[in-house]
């Protein structure tokens, strides 16, 4: 290895002779040298195991584990990738032989290929963003990292060296969109390039340490075709809210936290006509639009001294100036409510949203609720009315117990009756128990009462199975 990146033999207790080193202390547990619980241990050639052909998700984790004790992590972003593979080459060449890995030369390199990734990504966390199996990453301190995989929360053996470690890969995280995390601003909301959706809470908010969520997006997102062949909802609701949002019916996604509103409104978007001029607007951009003409705005925190913030209302009051043929809010939480009911209710039907409720009649009063948070002079009757008159379809998803996500429901607003919103249930989802794993037994059925939309659809020409709204079958 260069000899830069080594220390010089000094007498004891004397200083590095250089600070810009990659190696901080070279493998003096010689041959044989193991790792357990994160500690190298020295074994006689006798104890020496011979093991299985490594996994290389769960051997990168452990691998990056033995790295952090001997290497600088500070000068890691000045060095170039070439010169890091260079400097890694030998490390876990002697990490492999010591654990006796029978690895060829193809199988060594494309370790090291991996550590090296490794290092310029997002350190020990960087196999499990690999792993399409793995849903949400949660951080909860240097030294414990939970994922959640096919619904189910599990422990992992990947740690951070210290807290300073998981800061570096906190800020560089938070620096790629352009924010920043420290005392006095502790809580931000980011995103990785793939659109993964990042929340972070430092000291002194979260006492432990640093916390860190990270949900994870599909490098294939996920279709409406998807999610019916994995049981989230049934090829009939498929079909009737594609043909909505073809024809322009305004729709708001509800639904508790984790439970698949964001996934379902990108499946949903797809079947947006190209031609049609689309405007987001997040916290944290993460739609995965595949539409050409889509122009995408995010949200601004405030700077160091409290100013320049830029709010989701001003962006949505911004997009109205835009000529948007929709609009598209990832998640409405607060006085943007208001100005998402006017843009609805002035020539941009078949706009979406997605806002958290536990049922659809809990989401109009959510919304009624985030419309006076606008502080306008407005009546309750008033406000019922918007949201009567702009939202045409709530869709209800649920998280169930089992970790599976479903489409519990599917409701179109009528119209008023007084000072109450009319909604009636056209689709749903009918639990029928559980079976002996635990797993959640139900069908998707048809209420029998036909949306009002329907004739406005087939008048587009936008024709469904009369069969989807039969009660007595199963969809």
């Amino acid at each position: 290895m260069a000899g830069r990146f080594f220390r010089k033999a000094k007498s004891k207790g004397a200083a590095l002779e250089k600070k810009d080193v990659l190696v901080l202390k070279a493998d003096g547990a010689g041959d044989g040298a193991a790792l357990v619980n994160g500690t190298a241990t020295v074994k006689t050639p006798a104890q020496v195991e011979t093991v299985a052909p490594p996994d290389f998700v769960n051997e990168r984790v452990l691998l990056h584990r033995f790295l952090l004790d001997k290497i600088n992590l500070s000068i890691l972003d000045t060095m170039e990738e070439v010169e890091i593979h260079d400097e890694l080459r030998p490390l876990v060449r002697d990490y492999a032989k010591s654990n006796n890995f029978p690895l060829n030369s193809s199988e060594l390199e494309t370790l090291i290929q991996d550590i090296g990734d490794e290092m310029l990504g997002l350190g020990p966390i960087e196999p499990l963003l690999m792993d399409d199996t793995i849903s949400d990453i949660l951080i909860v301190g240097a030294g414990t990292v939970f994922i959640e995989r096919f619904g189910i929360v599990e422990p992992t053996k990947v740690r951070f060296k210290d807290e300073e470690h998981l800061m570096r890969i906190i800020n560089k995280i938070v620096a790629s969109v352009g924010r920043r995390v420290d005392e006095s601003s502790p809580l931000v909301d980011a995103r990785l390039a793939d659109g993964s959706r990042v929340n972070v809470a430092v000291r002194p908010v979260a006492v432990d340490g640093p916390q860190v969520s990270i949900r994870k997006f599909s490098k294939k997102p996920y279709s409406l075709d998807r999610l019916v062949d994995n049981g989230a909802l049934a090829r009939g609701m498929a079909d009737l809210l594609a043909a909505a949002v073809e024809g322009k019916v305004s729709i708001v996604i509800s639904g508790g936290t984790g439970s698949g509103k964001t996934t379902m409104l990108n499946a949903l978007s797809a079947f947006i006509p190209n031609r049609e001029r689309l405007v987001t607007i997040e916290d944290a951009a993460e739609l995965q639009l595949q539409q050409s003409h889509v122009v995408r705005l995010e949200t601004r925190p405030p700077t160091v001294d409290g100013r320049n913030e830029i709010l989701q209302r001003d962006l949505v009051k911004n997009a109205l100036r835009m000529r948007p043929d929709r609009m598209i809010i990832g998640e409405v939480r607060g006085a943007e409510a208001f100005d998402m009911l006017q843009a609805m209710n002035t020539g941009h039907e078949g706009s979406m949203s997605t806002v958290h409720a536990n049922t659809p009649r809990d989401a109009i009063g959510r919304i009624e609720q985030m419309v006076g948070m606008a502080e306008m002079p407005m009546s309750q009757g008033a406000i019922r009315a918007q949201i009567s008159s702009a939202v045409n379809v709530f869709i209800q998803l649920s998280r169930l117990r089992d970790g599976t996500r479903r489409m519990t429901s599917i409701s179109e607003i009528t119209g008023m009756e007084g000072d109450t919103i009319q909604l009636q249930e056209i689709m749903n989802f009918r639990r029928r128990g559980v079976d002996d794993d635990g797993n959640i037994l139900g069908d998707f059925h048809a209420t029998g009462i036909r949306p009002r939309f329907l004739e406005d659809l087939e008048a587009m020409g936008l024709h469904l199975n009369p069969d989807y709204f039969d009660p007595s079958k199963v969809l």
